[in-house]
């Protein structure tokens, strides 16, 4: 059984992203090539993606989430993540987890996602 570890006070939800390794930026646009089937943008600027941590050994991990837990395709954006990115060149292996804690909101998107979507 897998024990639920309380929330530590101060410590964030979503843990921070490896953004000082060399792949972390191909590994942010080859999350750009994926996007969520209901809505025009990619999931990384529509804010899905959480975390992207990158070892030393250059496995990564992805922690992601959906607009909303009963997402059709909820199943399958994993395996799309993972796909993308394991096609990068350098990238040992890629583990991509679904999690709902915090929940997604707009205010999670980019930017550039709001403009898009003509909320901006």
């Amino acid at each position: 059984m897998t024990e639920v570890q309380p929330q530590l006070e101060g410590t964030p939800l979503i843990a921070p992203s490896t953004t000082g390794h060399p792949l972390y930026e191909q590994v942010v646009e080859a999350c750009r090539t994926v996007f969520d089937p209901e809505i025009p943008v990619n999931i990384y600027d529509l804010g899905l993606v959480y975390t992207i941590a990158i070892d030393p050994e250059n496995a990564v991990n992805i922690q992601m989430t959906l607009t909303a837990p009963g997402c059709p395709v909820a199943g399958e954006m994993p395996g799309w993540v993972q796909d993308a990115v394991e096609s990068l060149p350098g990238v040992k292996q890629v583990q991509v987890a679904m999690v709902f804690d915090p929940p997604w909101g707009m205010e999670m998107m980019s930017d550039e996602a709001r403009l898009e979507l003509g909320f901006m």
